[in-house]
């Protein structure tokens, strides 16, 4: 096990843990997890429960592309047991700090590297790999089988223990897809389209057939900028296609969003979704499961006549 000199410090710096174990000070015997994305780190949590401290760097209600660290927490990536990220481009305010614990042979666990990776394909972003795998929660299936013989290798965690844990969540996931699927199912075919703040349901449209009209933001990042030829195309795209509804995340403002459906000569309802965040305890997507169930219904909702 690493050295943990830094985890006394941990709970003066604001280190978000979504639901999950918290920093109990340098005498704690069990190892460290470090999770960028507060998505991947409740994922965490779960299969590992008490066994491990899980660290999460991604406050509730935050952007995985722009938010950034502190220089104490920058400093906890290099004593860590295992570094866990998305990987795929997401985490862009915090590339800097994946690549200096990698330069230093922290053990890492990049989600990305487990899935069958989709490309964008449109906007400034195409042919580069889409980040939102999470929308799909069958590659999420894919993330827990492959992280579990990793965390089963750290000094501190019982394999036997995990096991029980990996499958029972395991089984949740599956049982999550197979909702998901009866649930869209429910769409007419002339209204699965989805049009949202950014490109973040590639995966969802690809497993479930949807169509993706469109995205405010024609890219994969949130800190990209829509030109006045992107919203005017866009326009035309609800306009000929009829979408009853546009999404807006949760993680980003709306003002575009709300402008756009504005201008546009059809009744387009604005509807929130969580999609690259969760949210703190009371907000309505404190876990995956939870924020997946909620999205269902209402892209469901929003969908159907």
């Amino acid at each position: 096990m690493r050295p943990t000199r830094l985890l006394a410090t941990l709970a003066l710096t604001g280190l978000a843990a979504t639901g999950l174990a918290a920093c109990s000070g340098a005498d704690d015997p069990r190892p460290t997890i470090v999770v960028s994305t507060n998505i991947l780190g409740d994922v965490i949590g779960e299969l590992v429960g008490d066994q491990a401290q899980v660290m999460t760097l991604m406050k509730p209600n935050a952007d995985p592309h722009s938010f950034e660290i502190s220089a104490q927490e920058a400093a906890t990536l290099r004593d860590a047991d295992l570094l866990v990220s998305n990987g795929l481009g997401l985490e862009e305010g915090l590339q800097q700090h994946l690549d200096a614990a990698a330069a230093d042979d922290v053990p890492m666990f990049v989600a990305g590297d487990a899935i069958e990776v989709l490309d964008y394909s449109e906007g400034d972003a195409e042919g580069m790999p889409d980040s939102h795998f999470w929308t799909d929660p069958a590659r999420m299936i894919d993330v827990v089988d492959a992280i579990a013989p990793v965390l089963a290798d750290i000094d501190g965690i019982d394999p036997e223990a995990l096991d029980a844990t990996v499958d029972e969540y395991r089984d949740e996931l599956q049982a999550l897809d197979a909702e998901m699927t009866e649930a869209f199912a429910a769409i007419p075919d002339d209204r699965r389209a989805l049009v949202t703040n950014h490109h973040v349901f590639g995966y969802l449209a690809e497993r479930f057939d949807f169509d993706i009209v469109g995205a405010v933001i024609p890219g994969g990042t949130t800190l990209a900028a829509p030109s006045a030829s992107d919203l005017a195309d866009l326009v035309d795209a609800i306009e000929e296609t009829g979408v009853p509804a546009i999404f807006a995340e949760s993680s980003s403002p709306d003002r575009l969003v709300q402008a756009l459906a504005s201008e546009a000569d059809v009744q387009v309802e604005v509807i929130e979704l969580f999609t690259e965040s969760l949210t703190g305890a009371d907000e309505g997507a404190p876990d995956y499961l939870t924020m997946m169930r909620v999205n269902t219904e209402r892209i469901t909702t929003g969908l159907t006549p």
